[in-house]
């Protein structure tokens, strides 16, 4: 009898001299939906902004579509838009003026390039999440897009650094049981959302949880000082698919869906 509260103090040390992320590390693996990728309305395959219904699972996905009028800024800026440094509005309403005129110069999704960081994570369509103990990949259906999250302690190098690409370069550590991302590297000729133009110093930080089980929430803060006049925050939320069709992603063909629109 006496032996109890000795183990009981043991099993206590043990439990105390665990690491935090050994205990509550989650799995993220598996495909999501956004709840709310173009705000209240939602999105993903039965909704687009600014353009056509997206197909019923199962179904082929549309090609990417030319500036929709409701995306070409003639409404103004929302008021929870990113709020632009002088430059860096004058910019934007210089391809606003060219969108309402039917240009697409501005728009990368119809030349079929990657839709970059933060705007990857809106998820238009879905992603699939592969996760290993080191890395984190991040596979968009829009474009067949990807991003990788390293978390084994590797730093960007300066050739990385000097080399920048649509996705950037991503590090992360967990928090318990919340998984803190660093973006850097990052092409400046992508948008923080909508057209909303970005510098070459842009740098983006995440705080990704599951807040309940099944649905992930992506806590998004962008920093730009020369194109931002203060931090721009987002929240984005996913739900987990768990059944077939929606449990799996589709191939999306842009340069084929383009030449197929012509």
């Amino acid at each position: 009898m006496r032996t109890t509260p000795i183990l009981v103090s043991i099993v206590t040390v043990v439990a105390l001299t665990v690491p935090a992320h050994a205990q509550s590390t989650p799995d993220f693996s598996g495909v999501y939906r956004p709840i709310n990728a173009f705000g209240p309305g939602g999105g993903g395959r039965g909704a687009r902004a600014g353009g056509p219904p997206a197909p019923a699972p199962g179904q082929p996905l549309p090609p990417p579509t030319r500036t929709a009028p409701l995306s070409d800024g003639s409404q103004g800026r929302a008021p929870t838009a990113p709020q632009l440094t002088p430059e860096y509005l004058a910019k934007w309403q210089a391809m606003s003026k060219s969108r309402i005129a039917g240009s697409s110069d501005s728009d990368n999704t119809a030349k079929c390039l990657p839709p970059g960081m933060p705007a990857m994570m809106n998820m238009a369509y879905g992603m699939e999440v592969m996760q290993t103990k080191d890395k984190i990949t991040f596979f968009s259906e829009l474009n067949d897009a990807l991003r990788r999250v390293y978390l084994d302690g590797r730093k960007p190098t300066p050739a990385i650094l000097d080399d920048p690409t649509y996705a950037g370069y991503s590090t992360g550590h967990w928090e318990g049981d919340t998984l803190v991302v660093e973006t850097v590297s990052l092409r400046d000729n992508t948008y923080i959302e909508g057209f909303t133009p970005h510098s070459d110093q842009m740098t983006i930080k995440e705080r990704i949880r599951f807040v309940e089980p099944g649905i992930l929430e992506d806590r998004i803060t962008v920093t730009d000082p020369k194109a931002l006049a203060k931090p721009w925050e987002t929240v984005k939320t996913y739900r987990k698919m768990t059944s077939a069709p929606e449990d799996q992603l589709r191939e999306f063909a842009c340069a084929e869906g383009i030449e197929h629109a012509r």
